[in-house]
């Protein structure tokens, strides 16, 4: 060992490679980390441009296409309970193949439009890491996967969750013929909320859902447009249309407009499900988290946008909290929806 350190000593690129390696063995064990980026990045390379194809290491996307569903489940519970934990695992394995699948969609009909995006140039089908052939193979796979997780529910809802499909294949066109396509991004990525509902009861209660459904719409026109703004330059250059070019400097105005639309369909979901005063709080502290983004987003600074977005997940994390807690305090057949059922009984009964 001596005379290999001597040796070392007399050759430069020898003495060099040996106190790199001496400062290698002194170097603290690294933490054994599970978060998506460090699992893409210990993953065999060969896998890795499908799980970056399928944005693995921003689950993001995943948390967003997840929130409405697990708000729906929590509301359709029994009063006095939690959301059934076996329907939220079933819609998070299901949120996480089905953006895959939307992922792997989208970049297929973009593949022209990213190769002339500073932001998206280096993604698998752009960079040409991977061909269109193993992209349409993968997502079988994504997709197959989604379909046995959609058929653990009841008809109904299987029926309701094939038809979505429509939406997640015309998503990636409305860029290319309408400013708005934001709007059907919305309606996409918002239908757990119709989902989540008739998986619990069986059926949509319309009166419930459609408010619902309607708040997540403005919530995806909020984020979304705020996302677009990171590319609306490289969007203009290339011809693809967002909500950030329609709207440009009035874009503030208009994200403020959707937010009071969203509290407001909101609110009168809480109203129809007779909840309680936990819910209404998290209508109110989602509002709070909404005004604070509108006043300090810089829309011109595209690191400011992404981070924005992100945050996205703790007002949806908020709101999913406010429901739960409220349903905990609900009493049993106290819904508006059940009233008029007692009172008809009550009144039998009075008459005999």
């Amino acid at each position: 060992m001596k005379g290999s350190r001597e040796c070392c000593m007399h050759h430069p690129q020898k003495r060099i490679q040996y106190e790199l390696n001496r400062v290698h063995c002194h170097q603290p064990t690294r933490m054994l980390s599970f978060s998506p980026k460090a699992i893409l990045e210990a993953s065999p390379p060969s896998f890795q441009p499908y799980l970056r194809l399928i944005r693995f290491d921003k689950p993001i996307g995943t948390m967003l296409l997840l929130w409405p569903c697990t708000w729906s489940i929590a509301l359709a519970a029994v009063p006095g309970s939690l959301p059934d934990a076996r329907l939220l695992a079933l819609f998070g394995a299901g949120a996480f193949f089905m953006r895959g699948a939307g992922c792997i969609i989208n970049d297929m009909w973009d593949k022209d439009f990213d190769k002339k995006v500073e932001r998206t140039k280096l993604r698998p089908l752009a960079s040409g890491e991977l061909t269109h052939f193993q992209a349409l193979v993968f997502l079988a796979s994504q997709l197959s996967i989604s379909l046995g997780i959609l058929l653990q529910l009841n008809t109904y809802s299987i029926l309701l969750g094939a038809a979505s499909m429509i939406l997640v294949i015309l998503y990636p066109l409305a860029k290319r013929y309408t400013y708005w396509p934001q709007v059907v991004l919305g309606f996409t990525f918002n239908y757990g909320a119709l989902l989540g509902w008739s998986a619990v009861k069986g059926t949509c209660d319309w009166t419930v859902c459609l408010p619902l459904y309607a708040a997540g719409i403005m919530w995806t026109l909020i984020y979304d447009t705020i996302y677009a703004h990171q590319d609306k330059y490289d969007d203009m250059l290339i011809g693809v249309k967002s909500t950030a070019l329609k709207l440009g400097k009035k874009t503030k105005p208009y994200l403020a407009g959707f937010s009071a639309v969203m509290l407001s369909c909101l609110t009168a979901t809480g109203i129809m499900c007779d909840h309680t005063w936990p819910y209404f709080a998290g209508v109110g502290l989602t509002g709070a988290h909404l005004l604070y983004q509108l006043y300090t987003v810089d829309l011109n600074n595209p690191d400011d946008c992404a981070a924005t977005f992100r945050a996205h997940s703790k007002l949806g994390f908020i709101l999913f909290l406010g429901i739960v807690l409220g349903n905990l305090l609900r009493e049993e057949n106290s819904t508006p929806s059940e009233l008029p059922k007692l009172q008809t009984t009550t009144g039998a009964e009075s008459s005999l």
